[in-house]
């Protein structure tokens, strides 16, 4: 995401409503005065009223959503709602073992699936030929080479089966909406705050309810994965509708089209990169989906990480986590020269079609000779074993030993110091406040940063936690929330500043920044967990890795735009380098720089809850609790919605300090 600030003339002095000015009260003076209050008050109640529950404690609440749970399943006959899911759960669970036995399990009596791993990738070769380029063809070969050498062949199938499976239905349901909100306002309206909340829920929370609806496996893993990857294509291809000229739209009015056609001959072909561009993020969106559905049974190689990560296994997840990169990256830059090809070829280049066609056509032939062979021939139809991905391993899982033993000191002392000195406090604070104390304290928060209108989303988020029963955990992954970001947010605006001063900086990181955003986050817990013992610092550590990606390239594209005009003025009224950074460059980037905070909120809460699985606790174990053990499911369904109300509150709160930061502009 890009932003770009407007500059209305050069001057070097912060905001006008900025302290420099004298006549208001700036907005970290209000923060330090409402942090002083509450801990004066803190420091005579604390300990008291904090709501917290004592071991794997329940409350009425969560025993009552575990017995709707219970009488749902047990009404299952009855309730149409229910057989109307267990329908389409029903359907689903057909495609997917019908896609699997074409390509990726025994399709019995067969011993091997009905197209071998030789056709499967002659098939890939010539469709990515066919939609692309030759060098993306390569990649792509060379990836599901990849997959099988690194002994997941199987399991990456199907990933890609659930992927591409629930794009297509995200395509199906999205592309229809897409058009409604890209010309008709009032749909837009209605449908955005809906988009808005489910881009803000973390990927964790589409699975539990799912489950009850649609069972374990397959059925509610394509179920999680379309909810989740409907958001971008539809806001997406919505915009770039919407974006269509208008002179052109009236243009074309003017020879008398009709609707359908201004949709089919103008709005669509106009905004067809854009279009591409959503599949684009839907179809990495659903990839980090499909991963994190092992959790609900879901087929691919979110499994292999899973059981690697139950028992520490660095090595064996390494390898399994490199395919998903793999993938990940053949997937973004097959989906990206789609589009590059798709927009080339609308402009009449593309190369000469009829050579074109009859290199597809020669290449199809062959194609199809090595599907045969895949059918008949056992060498072409089960990929040969092999020990690379064993091998690998082992060496790997031998140097985070090794690592971890050599630098033990440093980890130990690292995490030591952000634990007593930032971690400890914070949560001090928030989690052994009474919990009245903690809502007065975020309201105020709420207040000063955002204004009324985040105030009254904010009461409301506040209030539906007290009502989960779970305020000590929401307080205690709230604290984790607060410190990642924070760090995330120092290492954006160092690294931020360093790649909009330096072209070098930027050609050297945002390749690499590009390709971290492109990663699901379940792979982002295997170093972190290398590095450090199961504890919360460990999943803190991976939400940093996992959110500084986006906030860096928001804080440098930020301050890259601040006018050249303005720093060549600060220049030669003789500011240092520093006093250009500090006084002028950060100032006009605030906005930017807010929403930074924003999306590293959001990256972070959503890692937060995963770091449940290496030691985060609070909401995140609750979750991770409702999956593994039925009775705790009402617990672990409650604290999904409290980590909903906590994305939707900090969404709301950074977003109108956004837009505060862009109006002061």
């Amino acid at each position: 995401m890009t932003v770009t600030a407007t500059v209305d003339k050069p001057r070097i002095q912060p905001e006008p409503d900025e302290s420099s000015t004298g006549q208001s009260t700036p907005v970290w003076l209000l923060l330090i005065g409402v942090v002083a209050i509450w801990v004066s008050i803190w420091a005579f109640t604390r300990g008291q009223q904090t709501l917290a529950l004592e071991g794997l404690g329940r409350t009425g609440l969560h025993d009552w959503f575990t017995d709707l749970r219970d009488d749902l399943i047990a009404g299952r006959d009855s309730n149409v709602f229910m057989q109307l899911t267990g329908a389409v759960a029903d359907f689903f669970n057909k495609v997917v073992e019908w896609l699997q036995a074409l390509i990726s399990v025994p399709a019995l009596p067969r011993p091997v699936p009905e197209i071998g791993w030789l056709g499967v990738w002659a098939l890939a070769i010539w469709v990515t030929m066919a939609i692309s380029t030759w060098r993306i063809a390569v990649l792509v070969a060379s990836s599901f080479l990849a997959f099988g050498l690194l002994g997941y062949w199987s399991d990456s199938m199907d990933t890609l089966i659930i992927t591409f499976f629930s794009v297509g239905l995200a395509l199906l349901i999205g592309m229809p909406l897409a058009v409604l909100i890209g010309t008709n306002k009032t749909a837009n309206t209605i449908v955005t705050p809906v988009l808005d909340v489910l881009q803000t829920m973390p990927t964790f929370i589409y699975l539990l309810p799912l489950v009850l609806f649609f069972g374990i496996g397959p059925p509610t893993a394509v179920a999680s994965t379309v909810l989740y990857a409907l958001p971008p294509v539809i806001r997406i291809a919505g915009h770039g509708i919407r974006s269509v000229s208008s002179t052109t739209i009236e243009a074309t009015d003017s020879i008398g089209q009709t609707r359908w056609q201004r949709l089919t001959k103008v709005q669509l072909p106009m905004a067809k990169k854009t279009i591409i561009v959503g599949v684009n993020q839907t179809t990495m969106a659903a990839l980090s989906m499909v991963i994190i559905a092992a959790f609900v049974n879901g087929p691919g190689l979110g499994k292999p990480i899973l059981r690697a990560l139950t028992v520490r296994a660095v090595g064996t997840a390494f390898v399994a986590g490199l395919c998903i990169v793999i993938m990940a990256v053949m997937l973004d830059r097959l989906t990206t020269a789609a589009s590059e090809r798709a927009e080339s070829v609308s402009r009449g280049g593309g190369g000469n079609p009829q050579i074109r066609r009859l290199i597809l056509a020669g290449t199809a032939v062959l194609t199809l000779a090595m599907v045969y062979l895949s059918r008949f021939y056992p060498w072409a139809a089960e990929f040969p074993e092999t020990s690379i991905g064993a091998d690998l391993a082992t060496k790997v899982q031998a140097f985070a030993d090794w690592l971890t033993g050599n630098l033990d000191g440093l980890t130990t002392a690292v995490k030591n110091q952000v634990t007593s000195l930032l971690l400890n406090p914070v949560q001090d604070l928030l989690a052994n406040s009474p919990w009245w104390l903690s809502a007065l304290g975020i309201l105020a928060f709420a207040t000063v940063l955002g204004g009324l209108r985040a105030l009254a989303t904010t009461a409301l988020c506040v209030a539906g936690i007290y009502f989960t029963d779970l305020w000590n955990d929401a307080m205690i992954t709230l604290t984790m929330t607060l410190v990642a970001t924070v760090l995330v947010m120092v290492l954006a605006v160092i690294l931020g500043v360093w790649m909009a001063r330096s072209r070098t900086a930027d050609w050297v990181l945002r390749p690499i920044l590009d390709a971290g955003q492109t990663l699901p986050p379940f792979v982002y817990l295997i170093p972190a967990l290398a590095l450090f013992e199961p504890t919360r610092f460990t999943a803190i550590v991976a939400a940093i890795i996992y959110a500084a990606p986006a906030a860096i390239k928001l804080v440098a594209d930020g301050v890259k735009s601040v006018s050249p005009t303005t720093v060549e003025a600060a220049t030669a009224a003789g500011s240092s380098t520093w006093q250009i950074i500090t006084k002028v460059q950060l100032p006009m980037a605030k906005s930017s720089l807010v929403l930074a905070a924003n999306q590293g909120l959001l990256y972070v809460l959503s890692m937060t809850v995963i770091g449940g699985l290496v030691g985060a606790g609070a909401l995140g174990y609750d979750v991770v609790l409702g999956f593994s053990q039925g009775e705790y499911y009402g617990k672990g369904l409650a604290a999904g919605a409290a980590i909903v109300l906590l994305g939707i509150m900090f969404d709301r709160i950074t977003a109108r300090a956004a837009s505060k930061a862009k109006t002061s502009r």
